[in-house]
């Protein structure tokens, strides 16, 4: 655990002196007020380091005065520094008392320090003792401070939707309302200029979205009546009415934040590995400690040997990164979900792509109706379209948008069935819309689809078919480059999964450059055919957008869901969703994962070698006298150097094309 999470079990509560402290320490806002990054105990726990530090500090420059400008006071001066030693101890003995109840190797530090601290107080070594700790929690401070600074770009996200929000009466007119007291079904007027503090749905207006600060999008969107809307977004120009969908943490701006606190965590391999012998490791240290004082009789080489072998530098390596690439992933409209984009993106070797929707825009268009003998063409839109209007799949919107919302069939019991189409009564009889499969679950037989390269839908009433829909999709702009892209970084196997009949995958599968392809897919035929690849030795990348590709997501070893709009199960199901619909953010998310791996193994490559090199020399008295204090010195260096290679992951920037990242 990350000294961010280490005071939070100390129950302390923050009085106003703390508050003042902190501030003045540069540690402002606060984590139970959602204002900041840290949580109060948290900032207390910093704090009481600080000011422990800094009135030791103060007495130790007594000492050393006293030591040089009285050299007959010299009991003085061991007295004032024992002092100042004693009052620097409190928090790191508490801090490794507390790493023995809940041992891992970020405790290691703490019980070191606190090792080297008795050790140094019991062989009067007064000096020593008190400056040891506060060399050590100056650089804890300066390493969470530098952690907060790669998280302040998420942390500005935050802050976009901290205002008064316009919320509309039910008697109409309006009242302003702080963003905390929004819940989902409110509906917001938002006026030109404004800033959206919650993610919704257009109701009414018409007009377009800034969504750079979130998307990475330079371009505004235009929005109508139906669209999504997401939180932090800048309307352009009109007016806008926006029912609410989602608030508080639970808006994408909610969830990258939980994620920044989430990273905190993040442990490669290697590290999770040295979490495992953690016991073993510090039975080592203290071995070779031992042994150099036994060997030498070199107090301070033992003291140097115990502070070198603490090991920050490791535990930091992964958080720090991740923290950053975090903050990267979000300005490029990339909200990462799971542990999943640093252990599994990275090694994927082949894509699995759904069609509509995904490698489709999705958004069909009912270009003609076939009925059986008999029925109305107006009748038999009419009641697809009423079915339609309870499905949020591509093809039922489409049904919904060919008639107008008066003209709709009051219907009950709409439900509908994953991967076949929705079913409703209406006057007492069980209509339906779907795939072919659907009316024979339902004891119909259909006639054969008529030949369309498009999404056929059919339509029955009670026992009765009565006849089929031909809708129109078209490819997404960009998806040729953006498969062309993928195999550029070496993923030459793609797969494209679609319930479509086959004539229309052979169709869009030539279009894009995918060789192999399957059609009038289920769910579980989705989920099957994920579980081969694995079986076949691949890592598949899962990209979906539907319900009916939840399953698959989550069998992937990793799985994207595209755009905003995405079913929610999608969204859940999901390793990472895709804030656009740009299928070359797909290859964004590879190279920024590859690139997050190396910087992980670079940093872990440094706090190896800082700390078993120091040790080495500590062990062998190379550092001299001040051997405590230079090892600390040259222990917090190599921290930094981490942290530094960190955060040149923040300069990662695909947002206007791909090149600028090879720089």
């Amino acid at each position: 655990m990350s000294i961010l999470e280490r005071p939070r079990r100390y129950g302390y509560e923050e009085p106003g002196f703390w508050q003042r402290l902190r501030s003045a320490i540069g540690l402002r806002g606060g984590g139970g007020d959602g204002e900041g990054l840290l949580e109060n105990s948290e900032r207390f726990m910093l704090a009481l380091r600080m000011s422990m530090s800094l009135a030791s500090g103060c007495l130790l420059i007594v000492a050393v005065v006293i030591r040089f400008a009285l050299p007959e006071q010299r009991a003085m001066s061991d007295l004032v520094a024992g002092i100042a030693a004693l009052l620097v101890a409190p928090p790191v003995l508490a801090a490794a008392w507390e790493s023995l109840r809940h041992p891992s190797l970020d405790g290691i530090t703490e019980r070191l320090v606190a090792l080297a601290w008795v050790a140094a107080f019991a062989t009067g070594d007064m000096l020593t003792a008190a400056l040891l700790p506060i060399v050590m929690t100056v650089g804890h401070i300066l390493e969470e401070r530098s952690m907060l600074g790669s998280q302040e770009a998420v942390k500005a996200l935050g802050r976009l939707t901290q205002t008064d929000a316009r919320r509309v009466l039910p008697g109409g007119g309006y009242e302003l309302v702080p963003t905390t007291e929004l819940q989902e079904g409110d509906i917001l007027e938002l006026r030109a200029g404004e800033r959206l503090p919650a993610d919704g749905v257009v109701l009414k207006g018409i007009s377009s979205l800034d969504m750079a600060s979130l998307t990475g999008e330079s371009v505004p969107i235009y929005v109508r009546p139906g669209d999504m809307a997401l939180a932090g977004s800048m309307n352009v120009d009109g007016l806008l009415e926006i029912e609410l969908t989602r608030v508080g943490e639970d808006t994408t701006l909610g969830k990258i934040i939980t994620l920044m606190r989430e990273a905190e965590d993040a442990k490669p391999p290697v590290t999770r590995l040295l979490d495992r012998y953690a016991g073993q490791y510090m039975a080592l240290v203290l071995l070779v400690a031992a042994g150099t004082w036994f060997l030498t009789n070199n107090v301070p080489a033992m003291l140097a040997v115990l502070v070198a072998s603490c090991p920050c530098a490791l535990v930091l390596a992964a958080p720090a990164t991740s923290v950053a690439a975090i903050v990267v992933a979000a300005r490029h409209g990339i909200l990462i979900k799971g542990s999943a984009f640093l252990e599994h993106l990275a090694d994927v070797t082949s894509v699995v792509f759904d069609k509509t929707g995904t490698i489709t825009t999705g958004e069909l268009h009912l270009v003609k109706v076939k009925t059986a003998k008999g029925v109305e063409k107006d009748d038999m839109r009419r009641l697809a379209g009423s079915l339609g209007a309870s499905s949020n799949h591509p093809l039922s919107k489409a049904a919904a948008a060919a008639v107008p919302e008066a003209e709709r069939l009051e219907l009950t019991d709409a439900r509908e069935i994953g991967g076949f189409g929705v079913t409703g009564e209406y006057d007492g009889k069980l209509a339906a819309l779907g795939r072919p499969d659907l009316f024979e679950r339902l004891g119909i037989t259909p006639p054969e689809p008529p030949e369309h390269n498009g999404p056929i839908a059919g339509v029955s009433y009670g026992k009765h078919f009565l006849g089929w829909l031909l809708f129109s999709d078209q490819l997404r702009p960009g998806a040729a480059d953006a498969v062309r892209e993928l195999r550029s970084l070496g993923i030459e196997r793609m797969v494209m999964l679609t319930g479509d009949r086959a004539a229309v995958a052979e169709v869009i599968a030539a279009e894009v450059g995918i060789d192999d392809y399957q059609a009038d897919m289920l769910p579980e035929d989705k989920l099957n055919r994920v579980r081969q690849e694995i079986r076949a030795g691949f890592r598949p990348m899962v990209v979906g957008d539907g319900i009916n590709d939840s399953l698959a997501l989550r069998a992937g070893a990793v799985g994207v869901a595209m755009g905003a709009q995405g079913a929610d199960v999608a969204m859940a199901s999901a390793d990472l969703a895709l804030m656009t619909n740009d299928l070359h953010r797909l290859a964004t998310c590879i190279r920024l994962s590859r690139r997050c791996r190396r910087t992980i193994y670079v940093n872990v490559g440094i706090g190896l070698a800082f700390t078993f090199g120091l040790t080495a020399l500590a062990a062998a008295g190379v550092l001299g006298v001040g051997a405590p204090i230079i090892a600390a010195i040259l222990h917090n260096v190599s921290t930094f150097l981490g942290l530094g290679n960190a955060g040149r992951v923040l300069l990662f920037d695909e947002t206007q094309g791909p090149v600028s990242a090879r720089a």
